[in-house]
């Protein structure tokens, strides 16, 4: 019988806080709109000597909203200290992080795993640090820009307890929706705002051991989340099965090859020589602080699903897909707000044409243009049969391109839904008379032919007829034929 292996898999993820200002320093956080290369840094955020650093009190606000939004204890005294370790892009040999007391600790963060059961995965950690500076490399030399070095960074350390890749992405997902939640992180991972390290290992399926795992770094999309650890864990699973031992290192993903590549060897916590900060005291955190920062907290993730299944009826799964978002759970409400249409029927709606065009044009949600009164209008349009269904993609389309009025869009273009069934039964008799070859396939038993001549009717009434009523006509017209 031939062995299986399950996938041990814990992930770090790194978010840069959105403060005006740096982590230790008054320099701007906001180094993507930087006119040129090193020009938002100063003495500290360079590591001159002599420069000292003072704490970001905006980052530790954030840093607590996330860390009591994943359940986790908030640490009222805790420390920084010194990572060390030596590349261009650290400017101090050196990075300012928490060790051993981080500002949030033991939490957890409940999921759907690879079987769309639910899974609560530990979190051990969050703790603050700064960024990085980062490097352009050519072809013989390198160039860095220290626009970035010291921006805050939060990084939330799980325990390894996702057992594939659709947990792991499953709890990724989360994590950036509840940061989008907070306003902490904009959850852009192509610019690097967002990325994830997972750390990867396998093991007989059944056992409780950890085995040698490897550190994937860098991963800065879903994509390449899912696809470097599907990866990984096939890598491991046939090291083992030829008899070898999997070797502790720190991995990158080639996103062209689509392979793992060795960095270096998988550093442990000594190899950093962390040692207490000297520049910067403990932080006291006051408990009545923390709790003003409590009642600062949203409704998260998991409470709008369960009020969205409550109030509106939904499904679990349609609440979980409105609220993966908190500005298209927003977006929602307000529609349903101006809306006079079920908010069942509003669901269908941007779950279907509205989803499309954000998946189709690249626009996130945040940068729609179209206000909520006129898609509620146009919804209630299509409800109460004032325009058909086509139409309403018609007057859809026409809004994104151009904007205006849904009802005088419809005017415009002559969409208004036809009820008359003397003139739906005029076309369909005609529609009949001009195609006898698919009127003998539905007689010989061939009755889905009726939604291809449906198709007819939509096109011969320029999608003005009733559907509901033109079904009914088309088909008592063709039983009759059957006479």
């Amino acid at each position: 019988m031939k062995l299986t292996y399950e996938s041990v898999i814990g992930l770090e993820i790194h978010a840069e806080l959105q403060t005006n200002s740096k982590m230790f320093c008054s320099c701007s956080a906001d180094y993507s709109n930087a006119p040129e290369p090193n020009m938002f840094i100063c003495p500290v955020c360079t590591g001159l000597p002599g420069a000292m650093p003072v704490l970001n009190k905006k980052a530790i606000e954030q840093a607590i909203l996330v860390g009591l939004s994943l359940n986790c204890s908030i640490n009222e005294f805790n420390t920084f200290a010194r990572k060390n370790y030596f590349y261009p892009d650290l400017p101090k040999g050196y990075q300012i992080s928490q060790y051993d007391l981080p500002i949030a600790s033991k939490g957890f963060l409940d999921i759907l795993d690879d079987t769309d059961s639910p899974q609560r995965v530990v979190v051990r950690r969050v703790h603050l640090e700064e960024d990085t500076a980062k490097l352009a490399h050519e072809k013989n030399y390198a160039l860095v820009d220290f626009n970035r070095a010291g921006v805050p960074l939060l990084e939330i350390v799980s325990e390894p307890d996702m057992r594939g890749v659709e947990a792991a992405l499953s709890y990724a997902t989360k994590i950036r929706a509840i940061l989008r939640y907070l306003g902490v992180n904009s959850g852009d991972m192509e610019k690097g705002i967002l990325r994830f390290e997972a750390n990867i290992s396998v093991r007989p399926s059944g056992s409780s051991e950890l085995r040698t795992r490897t550190e994937i770094k860098n991963l800065n999309s879903f994509r390449a989340l899912t696809r470097a650890s599907a990866y990984e864990i096939e890598r491991q699973i046939k090291v083992y099965e030829s008899g070898n031992e999997v070797v502790q290192e720190t991995l990158g993903w080639d996103e062209a090859r689509g392979v793992t590549v060795s960095q270096r060897g998988k550093e442990d916590a000594h190899d950093y020589r962390y040692f207490p900060e000297p520049d910067l005291p403990p932080l006291q955190l006051e408990r009545a602080w923390i709790d003003s920062i409590k009642a600062q907290l949203p409704e998260l993730p998991d409470a709008k699903t369960q009020r969205f299944v409550s109030q509106f009826e939904f499904k679990e799964k349609e609440a979980r897909f409105l609220t993966s978002e908190k500005a298209l759970a927003d977006f929602f409400e307000s529609v349903l707000s101006k809306s006079k249409s079920p908010a069942k029927t509003i669901h269908s709606w941007i779950a279907g044409d509205f989803s499309r065009y954000l998946n189709d044009s690249g626009v996130d949600i945040k940068d729609v243009t179209l206000s909520t009164d006129s898609i509620a209008q146009l919804i209630d349009m299509t409800t109460d049969k004032t325009i058909s269904g086509n139409s309403a993609k018609i007057v859809f389309g026409e809004m994104l391109k151009h904007g205006g009025d849904p009802a005088q869009i419809v005017k415009e273009k002559n969409l208004v839904q036809v009820s008359d069934t003397g003139f739906i039964q005029e076309a369909i008799e005609k529609i009949l008379s001009d195609n006898p070859k698919e009127v003998e396939q539905f007689l010989a038993g061939k009755e889905t032919i009726v939604q291809w001549l449906m198709g007819q009717v939509a096109r011969a009434t320029k999608g003005k007829a009733d559907p509901n009523v033109a079904k009914e006509l088309l088909v008592k017209a063709l039983e009759e034929r059957k006479k």
